[in-house]
């Protein structure tokens, strides 16, 4: 039978009534011939609980037994949302990482998935089974510990099943009814994209939306998994939601798919370093070392052989990016006059493949924002993204001119 993989979110298992609403969701895909894998979060706000305990107990906690508590929220919706299967006469039973198993790399609390061998889980197809519900966000070290794949791991689960299955797609249920042209918190005119292309949504995600996990749009594209984002509190039809897919299925799109925003950014720039060979590693090696995420990087024009270089990374990691690089600077690596860190700015992006094929994006992006009297302090470009760091109280302005400049409520 075709194989179909469901990935319930926290909020879609909060509790038992929604837990029964999954399943089901999950029954009408079996009654269409469907051999189903659910892959299901820890019940909302669960995971947070557990994570306080550990660091109640142990602020220096032993990595291993951190993954070994945490993970055990998705082992309870497991083997509820089983039990609830069963009650409905449709042969379930749940799976968590280590029995699949799973297989990941040793990196404790941010493990890297390298093999989900099919065999087990086939084999109880085989002799009846119709729905595996697979703890997410889980799997098993070389050395035999339960490992945990980052926060909002679930996603990268569904996917990386679904590419190790071969399944016919993925739908993930999350709050929302599918991927928006922007915030519709911000905007009251952001529209629900019926298609993304994988690359957008990857733009996207990296670049502040919380619809998917980054990691997990990285799998569906490499493998070509085809993904629906759908709402677990609303009714479906076959055409709900958004579908994240190749390119090529996408007749025609918008030149501008959507606008993002990073509320948590922070600019730092070192003012005054040495212009010379190896100055950008000497400066982003450290940085690199100290877990950094410098994502945009401007450097100055050199005077008298000295330059100012600025970067952003998330505003929780610049009381580390300062330790780093004074700690270079004692060291002797890098010389520089001065360290200033803005903490008040934030991201603003737009993403669109018709950036491609289509002049003109950018220079429409900074007049709006000029005519809106909001000041850009640093760009970054890729071929289908321009991004902006400004002023993070012109934040909300900056989303709603660029989606009307954009005119992103007209479909194409």
């Amino acid at each position: 039978m075709p194989v179909l993989v469901m990935k319930f979110g926290g909020t879609s298992v909060a509790n038992i009534d929604r837990i029964r609403r999954a399943a089901k969701r999950v029954g009408v895909e079996v009654a269409k011939g469907y051999d189903v894998i659910v892959i299901v979060s820890a019940m909302s706000g669960k995971t947070n609980e557990l994570v306080n305990w550990v660091g109640e107990i142990s602020p220096l906690y032993d990595a291993r037994e951190y993954d070994a508590v945490v993970s055990s929220g998705e082992n309870v919706t497991a083997g509820l949302m089983a039990l609830t299967l069963q009650e409905m006469d449709i042969p379930a039973r749940s799976w968590q990482g280590w029995q699949v198993p799973l297989k990941t790399n040793s990196a404790h609390s941010a493990a890297r998935i390298e093999d989900i061998p099919p065999d087990n889980i086939n084999a109880r197809f085989a002799q009846g089974m119709r729905v595996a519900v697979v703890a997410g966000f889980q799997g098993i070290s070389p050395e035999g510990r339960i490992t945990t794949l980052g926060r909002g791991g679930s996603d990268t689960t569904a996917v990386a099943f679904a590419a190790a299955f071969n399944a016919e797609r993925c739908d993930i249920y999350t709050d929302v009814d599918g991927v928006y042209t922007t915030d519709p918190r911000i905007s009251s005119k952001a529209r629900k994209l019926d298609k993304i292309a994988f690359e957008e949504m990857l733009e996207l995600a990296s670049l502040g939306a919380k619809v998917l996990q980054t990691r997990s749009v990285e799998l569906a594209m490499r493998y070509n998994v085809k993904l629906r984002v759908l709402s677990s509190f609303e009714e479906q039809s076959d055409e709900a939601g958004t579908l994240v897919c190749a390119e090529e299925e996408i007749m025609e799109s918008n030149v501008v798919s959507g606008i993002a925003y990073s509320r948590d950014e922070s600019k730092m720039t070192l003012v005054s370093v040495a212009d010379r060979p190896g100055i950008a590693a000497a400066i982003f090696g450290p940085l690199s070392e100290a877990g950094i995420n410098v994502d945009m990087i401007v450097q100055n024009i050199a005077e008298e052989g000295r330059t100012d270089m600025t970067f952003s990374c998330p505003t929780d990691q610049v009381k580390r990016a300062e330790q780093a690089l004074q700690a270079a600077k004692e060291a002797g690596q890098i010389n520089y006059h001065d360290l200033i860190a803005d903490t008040d700015v934030a991201k603003v992006s737009a993403v669109g493949i018709g950036m491609r094929s289509q002049s003109g994006v950018a220079a429409r992006m900074f007049k709006t924002l000029s005519d809106e009297g909001v000041n850009i302090k640093v760009i970054a470009t890729s071929e289908i993204k321009i991004s902006v760091l400004i002023d993070r109280k012109y934040m909300e302005l900056a989303v709603q001119a660029l989606h009307d400049a954009f005119e992103l409520d007209k479909s194409a």
